[in-house]
């Protein structure tokens, strides 16, 4: 095999990952595209929904992001009122993230179209490894996967 016949996806995990998760991210956001949400909105929407009142940092961690990239994230849905900061109230130098009443009921609507675009994933995928895929992916996005890389 020559390095003409092979793509590097073929040889580096990170390049095939982020290839195929582009191309999944566009497949989601085309079904969630009369909520007016992309994938990576709803994801934040849904995980601030799940996590209650959570500092940023926590979100950030959550979402295995950095907080100028969860910052980034959150500006539209704070200007389109989904989503709104709050000082917490033990330390006020804290914020915390919370959904306002019009986030909530975007997050809701936009859950039925999520789980549209599940279900063809499953279909197209098969649900059996669509679930074998999420528990792969949800150990390499856990901290002691990170740690376990760094140590070498």
């Amino acid at each position: 095999m020559t390095k003409e016949d092979i793509g590097v996806w073929d040889v580096c995990t990170n390049t095939a990952l982020r290839r195929a998760s582009r191309q999944l991210s566009q497949l989601y956001d085309d079904v969630l595209a009369p909520s007016g949400l992309k994938i990576t909105q709803f994801s934040l929407l849904s995980q601030i929904w799940r996590s209650g009142d959570a500092s940023l940092k926590t979100l950030a961690d959550l979402m295995v992001m950095d907080l100028s990239a969860l910052g980034h994230t959150l500006k539209p849905l704070i200007r389109d009122g989904y989503v709104e900061l709050v000082p917490d109230r033990n330390d006020r130098r804290v914020k915390r993230v919370r959904l306002t009443p019009l986030g909530l009921r975007k997050q809701e609507e936009a859950l039925a179209l999520w789980a549209e675009a599940q279900a063809r994933f499953e279909k197209s995928y098969g649900k059996t490894q669509s679930e074998a895929l999420r528990k792969d992916l949800n150990l390499i996005a856990a901290s002691s996967f990170a740690d376990a890389f760094r140590s070498g």
